[in-house]
């Protein structure tokens, strides 16, 4: 016996639109939903890192120097935080210490300090961030400060023997760093001129030995 297929009902078109605008929904919700999953993917980094208030904040942007604390510590005009500026400590460099409390003023601290004030003091300067870290563990931005002719301070304090290039984290420029100082320890330039082994930083102090000409 022949089957027979039973004929669906006539809609009306109020029920075809009723039935069009659900399914429409359905489809924007659907769109909505995954959109929605690859934001929050992307925001922990699922699609690449997502940049950091730091980055939006301070990269490749220019500030006035308010402040030099010392030769690697500087303060620029805009607020952070609670503070009504914010604190940079140079990034890849160490100047010896001046201010740092209960330790003695350092060999050199004085001259780096005043080789940073005359170089940046009430200055305008370009700040570079490194994406992986912004911050050091006393919350200050790690940063590469620019002066307004393109120099970078950074390198200006290694290579003129101002500061050391800091071994203890890496960074993009720590090579080119490590060649300058070494340039400026065979020339005795700056601190390297007449320092002592108790003189150096502890992280070379305990592995090294002083390499410029007259270090006892």
């Amino acid at each position: 016996m022949a089957r027979y297929r039973r004929a669906e009902p006539t809609l009306s078109i109020r029920q075809r639109r009723l039935r069009y605008g659900g399914r429409k929904g359905l489809l924007a919700l659907a769109v909505a939903l995954i959109l929605g999953v690859l934001a929050y993917g992307d925001h922990d980094g699922f699609f690449g890192r997502a940049p950091t208030p730091d980055i939006e904040k301070y990269d490749r942007k220019s500030f006035q120097v308010v402040h030099v604390t010392d030769g690697d510590t500087l303060d620029v005009d805009i607020p952070d935080g609670g503070y009504s500026h914010t604190r940079i400590r140079l990034w890849g460099v160490d100047t010896p210490e001046t201010v740092k409390p209960n330790t003695p003023v350092q060999h050199f601290g004085p001259q780096a300090g005043s080789f940073t004030k005359q170089m940046i003091s009430n200055q305008i300067v370009t700040l570079e961030l490194e994406h992986s870290r912004t911050r050091d563990k006393y919350n200050r931005l790690l940063a590469y400060v620019y002066l307004a002719d393109g120099r970078m301070l950074n390198r200006l304090i290694v290579a003129e023997g101002y500061g050391y290039a800091d071994p203890r984290y890496d960074h993009p420029y720590k090579r080119e760093f490590e060649r300058l100082q070494k340039h400026a320890k065979s020339a005795g330039l700056g601190l390297w001129k007449d320092i002592r082994n108790e003189d150096l930083p502890y992280y070379f102090r305990e592995g090294a030995k002083a390499e410029s000409p007259g270090a006892k």
